[in-house]
């Protein structure tokens, strides 16, 4: 690896990622600028299933954890190609030239918020794409992005710009941490669903009954627009393969930080899997 040339290892990364896809799907690598103020250039991976001949294709937004992109993205890209749903599957960090994990993460997940409304603007000037079938989903720190966009108050900016997305699928977005950490208010949702995938053994919220209190905690019209599936024995990234990963994280156990776990959970990566494509084809 050392000896390779950036040239020769940029064209091995794109012949591994187009051998994954599947072969009637387009792979196109672009870059966007975000919404923020200087703006930021990030680059993307647009997956687009075939288009209905006459029509055009409903769309997510995909937005990766600490850790940065990584296997789960692409996973869940091949599966919404599938059902004839396109995605767009942002770097948040690379633009930033950060370190990877914890560390070198952005210190309020609202900062990231330009980042994946940039990507719904570049989306819906696509051709392809319909800009009012545009979901956001995300795992962890893209999962409280997704969070945080279902929400009245952080959505009303970008919808007066007319951007606005209209369905939300968080992965483990650290549920003890609304409406207790400033910056972080969840309530008044402003979505057509808000789909929520958690392990009731995520080390970030220490108990299972996390989320299901804060759903428990919205009023009923808001409370009416979630659907929180918790998965036995599952922790945080349940469904990143790979080998089991142990980082120190500040944020972790409900915000006293410590050692934080993550270990691939075969039947519940399957399982949210076909919920988070069903969930989509509903709502979009």
């Amino acid at each position: 690896m050392a000896g390779m040339s950036i040239r020769r290892l940029l064209a091995a990364l794109l012949l591994v990622a187009a051998s994954s896809a599947r072969s009637e799907d387009r792979i196109v690598y672009v870059a966007f600028p975000t919404l923020a103020e200087p703006a930021l250039w990030e680059g993307a991976k647009l997956t687009l299933p075939p288009v209905p001949e006459g029509g055009r294709l409903p769309a997510v937004v995909i937005a990766h954890g600490s850790a940065g992109v990584d296997s789960r993205g692409a996973r869940y890209a091949e599966a919404l190609a599938k059902a004839g749903i396109a995605s767009l599957e942002v770097d948040m960090w690379a633009a930033r030239s950060t370190r990877r994990g914890p560390a070198g993460r952005p210190k309020a997940v609202s900062e990231t918020l330009p980042d994946v409304y940039g990507a719904l603007k570049f989306l819906a000037a696509q051709p392809e794409i319909d800009a009012a079938r545009i979901g956001l989903m995300g795992f962890s720190w893209g999962g409280a992005v997704t969070m945080l966009s279902a929400t009245r108050a952080y959505a009303e900016p970008y919808a007066a710009q007319g951007l606005a997305f209209k369905s939300h699928a968080a992965f483990y977005p650290v549920c003890w941490v609304y409406n207790h950490v400033p910056g972080y208010g969840f309530a008044a949702l402003a979505t057509a669903g808000l789909l929520i995938q958690a392990g009731a053994e995520d080390e970030y919220d220490e108990t299972p009954d996390v989320c299901t209190d804060l759903v428990g905690s919205l009023p009923p019209e808001d409370r009416g627009k979630v659907d929180l599936r918790l998965y036995p024995g599952a922790g945080h990234g349940f469904d990143r393969a790979g080998e089991p990963l142990a980082a120190n994280d500040p944020f972790s156990h409900r915000g006293k930080g410590g050692i934080m776990h993550m270990t691939y959970q075969p039947a519940a990566a399957e399982q949210s899997l076909s919920v988070l494509v069903a969930f989509f084809k509903r709502t979009l």
